[in-house]
């Protein structure tokens, strides 16, 4: 940590009453498929989200934020890891386990004396428990294992470390009295919900020393083997305020997953106070990806991706530009905003700088804590991402104003000035053929072992 940063974190600790030199709290939440403009704070008219407005409020708001990846499992190892998917393992969601060599900011922050958990869709590990949180800085987790898993809201367990957990009254499937197919029945226990419960929890249990939080909601991802079965895709245990809307049935269940989500960011928060750690702890709140369009969602029913083009599992921004609001009372400016570009590969020093931790040299991040604090920043000379695999081989490059998109394999560089042209409409490729150029070099560069 820079000497400036560290004398600004020590003071701020002192002013809170906290032990000199004793690290704030860190709670990181993510969503699943939550797009750009699905936040009142990002432009959301219609779902209803007054709990993370909230935390814009109160903090700090990005607008060209950027998650790792446009799929779930490689933007979870990029942000895990400070690696872009320029020097991951996998570029799509391939199924991959941690190695032994692989290090999380999680085993990071471990190291330095943080309790740390997690609760939610892991994704890096298998059925088995080969590649589990436990083995890789996580002295708890509450969640789903394999990625697969992490699609059903009514599962039969969750893993609780290596203990499975049996969810009360769910029964997958079961045939109907006909026998004529398979229906779904008995869903009591809805995953998300004792998620939450889990985290809060772990807040309680830990009061007294630091503690890094991972709150990895699966909302509002499809349930697409529900959606196939029931005809609702987003499943959820009632429509609350969107009950008697004139709207196709899983978009009732999506507008309800959002805003039973932000009710949860409001508890956490609520706790905090509570508990008297709201000045100790900084909340990050982002998602993994762009919106999705599946379980019968459709992402321009509530614009979900906003000004943006694209989706999840596209490289224009609207599959990767993510919110991100991070709230820190007394030390984060309330509503601000900040147009510095980052990305999920930046978590990882920037967690380790707020706790005082050096982070590895073989990472792609750059920490983004002097933003935060109102200091001059450091800026990337580019961002980078690589979608390979699934018959969907593409690339984008991110560098100031300029982004570089490669659609599709040996397609030609499309070029957009995102400063003035959001949502990627105008192609300048042909007018500035040495800006194409440059990015040439930079994905060619990313590529290259570090």
């Amino acid at each position: 940590m820079k000497p400036l940063l560290l004398l600004i974190l020590v003071g701020f600790l002192t002013t809170c009453g906290e032990m000199p030199g004793r690290p704030p709290n860190i709670i990181f939440i993510m969503c699943d498929d939550l797009g750009y403009g699905d936040l009142g704070c990002y432009g959301q008219q219609t779902i209803r989200t007054p709990n993370i407005d909230q935390l814009a409020t109160e903090g700090m708001r990005f607008t060209d934020f950027y998650a790792g990846h446009t799929v779930c499992r490689p933007s979870r190892l990029v942000l895990w890891t400070g690696r872009h998917t320029g020097h991951t393992a996998i570029a799509s969601n391939a199924p991959y386990v941690f190695q032994p060599e692989d290090v999380t900011v999680a085993e990071l922050l471990q190291e330095a004396g943080y309790a740390t958990g997690g609760v939610g869709k892991w994704a890096m590990a298998d059925a088995e428990g080969q590649g589990h949180p436990n083995d890789n800085g996580f002295d708890f987790w509450m969640g789903y294992l394999d990625q697969s898993e992490a699609h059903n809201y009514y599962p039969l367990y969750l893993w609780r470390n290596h203990e499975k957990v049996p969810l009360d009254g769910n029964v997958l499937y079961a045939r109907d009295d006909n026998n004529r197919g398979r229906v779904a029945r008995e869903r009591k226990t809805y995953s998300h919900d004792v998620l939450t419960d889990e985290a809060l929890a772990f807040i309680h249990a830990n009061v007294s020393r630091p503690f890094l939080l991972h709150v990895h909601w699966t909302i509002p991802h499809a349930n697409n083997e529900g959606g196939r079965v029931t005809g609702d895709g987003m499943e959820v245990p009632e429509y609350g305020q969107y009950a008697n809307m004139d709207w196709p049935m899983p978009e009732k269940g999506f507008a309800a997953m959002v805003s039973r989500m932000d009710r949860d960011v409001g508890r956490i928060v609520a706790l905090l106070r509570e508990l008297a750690l709201d000045d100790r702890t900084i909340i990050f709140f982002t998602s993994d990806n762009g919106p999705h369009e599946e379980g019968g969602h459709r992402h321009e029913f509530f614009d979900s991706n906003g000004e943006l083009r694209g989706y999840k599992r596209d490289l224009y921004d609207g599959g990767i530009r993510v919110p991100l609001i991070v709230r820190w009372p007394g030390a984060v400016q309330a509503g601000s905003i900040s147009h510095h570009v980052a990305a999920f590969w930046d978590y990882l020093p920037t967690a380790c700088d707020i706790a005082g931790v050096t982070p590895p040299d073989d990472i792609d991040g750059l920490s983004f804590l002097p933003a935060l604090l109102g200091e001059e920043q450091p800026s990337h000379d580019y961002l980078y991402w690589k979608f390979a695999g699934e018959g969907r081989d593409q690339e984008a490059v991110r560098s100031g104003q300029w982004k570089a998109v490669r659609p599709k394999t040996n397609a030609p560089i499309e070029l957009y000035d995102v400063s003035r042209d959001v949502d990627e409409q105008n192609d300048l490729a042909a007018a500035h053929s040495e800006i194409v150029g440059k990015m040439l070099n930079y994905m060619e560069e990313a590529n290259k072992q570090k």
